[in-house]
């Protein structure tokens, strides 16, 4: 082996074989992604598995490794990503990427001939390596005690990795590391905030101008990191005017593979070059050449939402760590410069974000199922949170991929097929149940998880991209060959079938169909509303099936992949989903009931029609007529003068005889009874029919409110709180029982002649407050205590209306004399 030995070495392999784990720290430069693998490989009997986290990582750390042994990838050391492989029967050093370190695991949990896997770059906590170690921690436990374990970082918290591998020594490796000079030229004030358009400019264009004032004054090639592809596009827009032999190049994760090689490779003799890069090249990659890094200080990564189903990209401060490994960058091959793009002196968070904490978790828990064990079981570093778990098991739950034995959640026959495809399970249930259409289901896969690119929202343009994208149509035809053994893809049918796409992705996204509420805003199946803009080509489509969204602003999604889709087919493959509901609201405009029959797909209205006469569903009418009359209130019922009585009257036995069982007939307890109980209350049975607020006033109210009294009750009300009272005079009197102060009898004074006891309702316990009326019917006295009045009061009252009223009879002793409503002359007749 022509690489040196750092003698930190033989102690990472005595750990190794004394406690089959280790934890390698490494400073940045250390060069241990390619050294400690050959090392190893030269010490041990059987395969290294290395797990790089990136397939760019992957591809160009298996090629230095092979070319420091004098070969090429392939031999001794090789590789295997998604859709390329370089191994063969020598193959000693194997470098694949996470997935395809759990996908084997789960094929063969016992890693038959490999003696070691080695983590590197354990520090970017993905959740694919955090699974593939608990996956393998697992394995040594029950299968594989000699298996050898290796975490490598360079970055990451000793102390908290270490106790989940104990016993597991702690090797810190040496490193040498050309200095780096750190200077802070931060985005010129009042430029405004990343979020915004304006802020977002002013950076990109701050950070052009820090490349050409760089290559004005230092030598050497250039890593510039920028957050995102769109950045990274916008500001080679800005560079186009970059010195004779300086070549600009774009290195991000959905580049092709000879692009990116293209990116890393050394700029040629004489010449200088600017790679423009996301988070890609912070680790595990040495470009050639370079001694000047940019850092934006921006990071952008995808955080899931269990509330809502949906991922979205968030861009956010660069981490410590992160920062560091970026300019680690510069100090690789001499050394160095990082100017960094933000203030110096400004915090920032230690460490990234586990990546199990805001991804979508349903593959995490297809893969956990596979194995054979639960997420809450599995030693992970970082639990997962228990409501993105939820949703991954409703997400699978929805696919058909689970059931239950004995109270154990496993997969089902479906599941096991799903886990078995290197797809997101909602891709895999497309392609599955593709049918004759299996050359398009694929190829929308391809397009779903390389994140094609391309203009507009319709996903169907980007189908073409398979006749010029050679990596798009390997992954179409990867997936075409494991869903059929045998089956090929074919570019014609997916051209010839590419109008069935929106049917296709709404079999992996049931509940992202959406349905045109207006120009570029729809509602998905969900009840999510989500928009487009207004000039995209399927801004007005009636119907969508959306593949790729993110969660948006203020509540509404951003539709970034989406096919038109049928209402037909819509019916046909989701017939299941269909329900028929009767949806019945009261107008204002109209005053009345309006009812329609809607057929739905959850929150999807695919048919409305009005129902009238017979077909308007009574019960519901009902319910919308009551909770109309609880708005309105009392007065929108016929109330006379005659029931306030009566519910004055039953209100007042209530309160005297609070035992008896007298219903509560306050207006209060009768609208909390409509309320309550819409369709069965008492009146009910009288609104039955109605349908417009001008019928409420044909309701018989007497009859509705009578009927709360029991017969005997009934009887009592008549005996014991009369509506009239005799008054001496043989006169029925009228009883007020309205006025908050208890009931009263307004009677002329005369009438009551004769009369020393103040009359009473309630067998006597509630007397009545009498107010005594001249011969014309104006108050003359108002008392309670009626012989009181005549002993006291009456005389003054006699002596003031005998000359006003000399018609009346006015006794000196008004408890001798004859009750009566006559004047003097009339009683002298007799």
């Amino acid at each position: 082996m022509n690489m040196p030995v750092d003698s930190s070495f033989p102690a990472l392999l005595e750990a190794l074989r004394t406690h089959d784990r280790a934890l390698l720290v490494a400073p940045p430069g250390s060069g241990k992604t390619t050294r400690v693998p050959l090392f190893l490989m030269e010490h041990m009997e059987g395969t290294i598995l290395m797990l790089e986290p990136r397939r760019l990582a992957a591809r160009s750390a298996a090629r230095y490794m092979a070319a420091s042994l004098g070969e090429s990838a392939g031999q001794r050391v090789g590789y295997r990503v998604r859709l390329e492989s370089r191994v063969s029967r020598e193959t000693r050093v194997e470098i694949i990427t996470e997935g395809i370190l759990t996908r084997r695991l789960i094929a063969d949990p016992e890693l038959s001939g490999v003696c070691c896997v080695i983590f590197d770059e354990f520090h970017e906590r993905s959740l694919q390596a955090d699974t593939a170690l608990a996956f393998c921690l697992e394995s040594q436990a029950a299968l594989r005690p000699d298996l050898k374990i290796l975490v490598m970082s360079a970055t990451l918290d000793a102390d908290e990795l270490s106790g989940l591998l104990a016993p597991c020594p702690v090797v810190r490796a040496e490193g040498r590391m050309w200095p780096v000079d750190i200077r802070y030229l931060p985005c010129p004030a009042g430029s405004g905030a990343f979020g915004t358009p304006s802020g977002r400019e002013s950076l990109l264009a701050h950070t052009a101008a820090v490349v050409r004032r760089a290559l004005a004054e230092e030598k050497g090639s250039m890593l510039v990191f920028l957050p995102g592809q769109g950045e990274i596009r916008r500001t080679a827009e800005l560079l186009t005017d970059l010195p004779p032999r300086v070549s600009l190049h774009p290195l991000y994760g959905d580049l092709s593979a000879a692009e990116q090689d293209a990116a890393i490779a050394p700029a040629a003799p004489g010449t200088r070059k600017v790679v423009l890069a996301t988070s890609i090249a912070e680790t595990s990659l040495t470009i050639e050449g370079v001694r000047v890094v940019v850092d934006s200080g921006l990071a952008r990564s995808s955080r899931f939402s269990p509330s809502t189903g949906m991922s979205a990209l968030v861009t956010t401060r660069v981490t410590r760590d992160a920062a560091e490994q970026r300019a680690g960058r510069a100090g690789r091959v001499e050394s160095g410069v990082c100017l960094r793009l933000w203030a110096e002196g400004e915090t920032l968070m230690p460490s990234r974000r586990p990546e199990i904490l805001d991804a979508d978790l349903a593959p995490f828990l297809l893969d956990c199922l596979a194995w054979g064990s639960m997420p809450q079981d599995l030693p992970l570093l970082t639990p997962a949170p228990e409501a993105s778990l939820a949703r991954a098991r409703q997400t699978l739950d929805f696919l058909g991929a689970l059931r239950e034995k004995d109270g154990r959640l496993l997969l089902s026959s479906h599941g096991e097929e799903l886990s078995r495809l290197p797809l997101h399970p909602r891709l895999a249930h497309m392609a599955l149940l593709s049918g004759g259409h299996l050359s398009l289901a694929a190829a929308l896969c391809a397009v779903v998880e390389e994140r094609s690119q391309g203009a507009g929202c319709d996903i169907r343009p980007r189908l073409g991209e398979l006749r010029r994208s050679s990596r798009l149509r390997r992954s179409a035809e990867q997936t075409c060959s494991l869903v059929k053994s045998g089956a090929h893809l074919s570019l014609n049918d997916v051209m010839e079938d590419e109008d069935s796409a929106g049917a296709m992705l709404s079999l992996a996204w049931p509940e992202r169909m959406a349905q045109k509420r207006e120009r570029g805003k729809f509602r998905l199946a969900s009840g999510r509303g989500v928009e487009l803009p207004p000039e995209d080509a399927l801004a007005d489509a009636p119907f969508l099936a959306v593949a790729a969204m993110d969660g948006g602003t203020q509540g509404t999604g951003r539709i970034h992949l989406a096919a038109p889709l049928e209402k037909s087919v819509l019916e046909q493959l989701h017939g299941d989903l269909l329900t028929h509901e009767d949806v019945v609201t009261w107008d204002e405009s109209s005053a009345s009931v309006l009812a329609r029959r809607r057929i739905m797909l959850k929150s999807l209205v695919l048919d409305d029609t009005p129902l009238r006469g017979k077909d308007l569903p009574e019960d519901k009418v009902l319910e919308t007529l009551t909770q109309a009359v609880v708005r309105f209130g009392p007065s929108c019922l016929p109330w006379t003068a005659e029931l306030r009585e009566w519910q004055a009257r039953v209100s007042l036995m209530r309160r005297m005889d609070e035992d008896d069982g007298w219903p509560d007939v306050s207006d209060k307890a009768l609208f909390e009874a409509l309320r309550n109980s819409p369709l069965d209350n008492w009146l009910s049975p009288w609104l039955s029919g109605m349908t417009k607020r001008s019928q409420l006033s044909s309701i018989p109210l007497d009859k509705a409110l009578h009927a709360l009294l029991p017969y005997a009750l009934a009887r009592r009300l008549d005996r014991e709180a009369p509506a009239f009272i005799e008054a001496p005079s043989g006169s029925l009197v009228r009883i007020d029982y309205l006025p908050e102060g208890g009931p009263v009898m307004a009677v002329k004074l005369q009438e009551m002649f004769g009369q020393q006891e103040t009359p009473a309702v309630c067998r006597g316990r509630c007397p009545l407050t009498v107010h005594l009326l001249s011969p014309a019917g104006r108050p003359l006295q108002v008392t309670r205590d009626l012989a009181g009045f005549w002993r006291g009061s009456y005389a003054a009252v006699r002596a003031e209306m005998r000359g006003r009223y000399p018609k009346h009879p006015w006794p000196e002793d008004p408890l001798s004399a004859v009750p009566t409503k006559k004047t003097k002359k009339a009683l002298e007749r007799g």
